[in-house]
């Protein structure tokens, strides 16, 4: 999914916006996302999950085709820790297409798509 498509949903589910403003829109929550993890600030969003940023140290690592040890810089990263909701949620999307799909190969539905079909 493109913020494109993010800004199509916004636009489609909300309604009472223009295109353009549901555009704004969404561009402010990715600015706002944004500019509060420059700062360091852990974001929690409720039933989605956290974006925290780390302060990585320093330290030595070696370059794979010489190994030669190099010094890796300091630098800060950004993790995603998924709520319970959300995995609750990623998980019974799979099971329901894991038994939609063993239901169609025991009722002997077509086969998925992309696979071949012996042919006699």
């Amino acid at each position: 999914m493109t913020k494109a498509d993010i800004v199509e949903n916004v636009y489609e589910k909300v309604g009472g916006f223009s295109k353009k403003e549901a555009a704004e829109i969404v561009e402010m929550v990715f600015d706002t996302i944004k500019e509060t993890l420059e700062r360091g600030e852990k974001i929690k969003i409720s039933g989605f999950g956290n974006f925290i940023v780390r302060e990585k140290k320093s330290r030595v690592g070696r370059n794979p085709q010489t190994g030669e040890e190099i010094e890796i810089s300091a630098r800060r990263v950004l993790t995603f820790r998924p709520s319970q909701v959300l995995k609750n949620a990623l998980n019974l999307a799979a099971e329901a297409a894991e038994a939609a799909a063993a239901a169609s190969a025991s009722s002997g539905g077509s086969p998925p798509p992309g696979s071949q079909t012996p042919v006699a």
